[in-house]
């Protein structure tokens, strides 16, 4: 259970990867107002994301995400350092990765470095789109569980 009553099976473990603090604050505070089933954890590096992600030193206690938003662009390890690490380790593997994009064109810039997420989405320019785009994520979300599995 957790400090609200919910159980946790009920719940989505999202790890948020972003650098920008206004940007975080506004993921933030959508999540909240949307009244998810969700518990948002932000990290603002590439260093600090991949020990989250492998629970790792102060974030042994912490779970693992069931997905992760990431932000290309980060201090330190780059977001596709992290995607390549994730994509290298099987236990890391599943976990959905959805790219944060700050444009349109930012999609096809990214793949052009080789980098593949799972789902690419772009960020909202107001903060009252905020609340729309949370609701695009936890949507992204249940396509991704309720997708039957590809690979063998």
């Amino acid at each position: 259970m957790t400090p609200d009553g919910e159980e946790v099976g009920d719940q989505i473990t999202i790890l948020l990867i972003e650098p920008n603090p206004g940007d975080t604050r506004l993921f933030t505070e959508s999540f909240k107002d949307a009244k998810l089933k969700n518990k948002l954890y932000t990290i603002s590096d590439g260093d600090a994301a991949l020990d989250f992600i492998n629970q790792r030193g102060e974030y042994a206690a912490e779970p693992r995400p069931d997905l992760i938003l990431l932000e290309p662009k980060l201090p330190g390890k780059s977001g596709m350092d992290v995607l390549s690490e994730l994509n290298n380790e099987p236990a890391l593997r599943e976990i959905p990765v959805v790219a944060l994009m700050s444009s349109e064109i930012g999609e096809d810039i990214i793949k052009s470095h080789g980098f593949e997420a799972d789902q690419y989405v772009q960020k909202p320019v107001e903060a009252e789109d905020f609340v729309n785009f949370v609701q695009e994520i936890e949507d992204l979300w249940f396509a991704i569980v309720q997708e039957p599995s590809t690979e063998e």
